[in-house]
């Protein structure tokens, strides 16, 4: 955007290209080439690729067809999007990575010609929650490089560190000659690399050592034992990482079953306008968001790290054998969806969840309610919560208990049930708890405390 008048009265855009630049051997600037010699498009590290584009686009055209085209749970044209909550972590490409979801899911033929321009829910980085965050929370960092460490004195002397390093220790630095856990580079940023270069064919390809399947394998069990064991082994390291987060989820989702809507803009409207409940909430996060979210529910066992593209979708149903005046067709399917007829694989770009609920909505919501202890809250055991990663359905721990699932449907779990899962690990006040146990060790408690139900 670009003011368009000197008082600043008036915005406009302003279209412009950008040209890297890089230095030469002499210190010289020269223009950065692409592979094929190009001289636009060239990202910098971690930024948003043409494939990520692709990617995300095609995220949202799948988001589409199962909850417009399949199941009429959103309208298949808008006007704006008051009735959606769109976030985004301060990260410029998980910004991009949203809207191009967004335009997937609502493309222009969508809009009408009015569509209000759609806002978008950013936080400074030192409160964001949208991914664990190490940088804005003194305590977290430490238990994060704790588990590190941890990871570092398992693996580093170990059998299949040395077969990582018979196939990759030749281009590694001077200053840092072996792979291990906590070389320069980390494993789990040549891991990183390994996979984005992967995904972007021949062009971006390393030595073909770096994709030896067992090395990758290697690889990435290693660097989710490092990034991810915390949340599966430690309650205050799940609250801080990831704990906040859940507690917003589960904040909406009890919103809706108990106070007919989650309306985080109410605020802003007039006294007597009616404020839509928000009924599909999409933020664009990371690959480490979505493997905390899972290793909080004990939903996170043997598995690799999150290929790029992935998404998390946390669903809400209600069973409508009880009676449900909405009428909300979403409301009345239990059953696992199948997806689009085309299912094209994963690549390049950070990852996304979502929040969705099945049932129309008309009173207001109190805000704090839905924090409260389960047995200070009416009963939410005819709302059910499925979770779906990527494209197969995941079972919070609570589906080992029967009374806790729908009959006959392990994948959903009752709302009661997952929210007693979720408060066991959500702050009551993040940034101060993050204060709180400065070297105390990983566990203060002296156990370790296994995530879920």
């Amino acid at each position: 955007m670009a003011a368009s008048k000197q008082d600043l009265s008036s915005w406009d855009t302003f279209q412009w290209k950008r040209r890297m630049e890089r230095f030469g051997d002499t210190d010289e600037p020269l223009i950065a080439l692409g592979p094929k010699g190009e001289v636009d498009g060239i990202c910098q590290l971690g930024e948003l690729t043409d494939k990520g584009r692709q990617t995300t686009l095609e995220l949202g055209q799948r988001l589409r067809h199962l909850y417009i085209e399949r199941l009429g749970f959103m309208p298949e044209i808008i006007s704006n999007t008051d009735n959606m909550y769109l976030r985004s972590t301060p990260v410029p490409r998980a910004l991009e990575s949203l809207q191009s979801v967004f335009w997937g899911l609502y493309p222009s033929s969508a809009r009408t010609a009015d569509f209000a321009m759609p806002s978008i829910i950013v936080r400074s980085a030192a409160e964001e929650t949208l991914f664990p965050n190490e940088g804005g929370c003194h305590r977290f960092r430490q238990l994060a490089s704790l588990f590190a460490q941890r990871a570092a004195d398992k693996w580093n002397e170990s059998e299949e560190m040395a077969y990582l390093n018979s196939l990759w220790s030749k281009w590694m630095p001077e200053n840092s000659p072996r792979v291990a856990v906590d070389s320069r580079p980390r494993l789990s940023g040549i891991l990183d690399t390994v996979a984005s270069t992967y995904a972007h064919g021949p062009n971006t390809r390393l030595p073909a050592e770096f994709y030896d399947q067992k090395a990758r394998e290697v690889a990435d069990r290693i660097a989710v034992d490092e990034w991810f064991s915390g949340g599966q082994e430690s309650r205050e390291y799940r609250k801080l990482a990831i704990g906040a987060l859940m507690g917003d989820v589960v904040e909406r989702m009890v919103h809706v079953a108990s106070h007919k809507g989650w309306r985080p803009m109410a605020t802003a409207y007039q006294s007597g306008e009616e404020c839509p409940a928000v009924k599909l909430a999409l933020s664009g996060c990371h690959d480490t968001t979505l493997a905390s979210m899972l290793a909080s529910i004990g939903a996170f066992k043997n598995e690799r790290w999150p290929p790029y593209t992935s998404s998390i979708a946390v669903e809400l149903f209600k069973d409508v054998s009880e009676s449900d005046s909405s009428g909300s067709p979403a409301g009345a399917i239990l059953e696992e969806f199948s997806g689009p007829p085309s299912q094209k694989p994963a690549s390049e770009n950070p990852s996304f969840f979502s929040f969705l609920t099945g049932k129309k909505s008309q009173a207001a919501s109190s805000s704090g309610f839905a924090r409260t202890p389960q047995v200070n809250q009416p009963a939410l055991s005819n709302h059910y919560v499925r979770i779906r990663y990527t494209i197969a359905s995941y079972h919070p721990s609570c589906a080992a208990s029967r009374p806790n699932i729908l009959p006959g449907k392990q994948s959903f779990c009752t709302l009661e049930a997952f929210k007693e899962i979720v408060d066991k690990f959500t702050p009551a006040n993040w940034r101060e708890e993050c204060g709180l146990n400065l070297d105390n060790g990983m566990f203060p408690d002296g156990e370790k405390q296994p995530a879920g139900y």
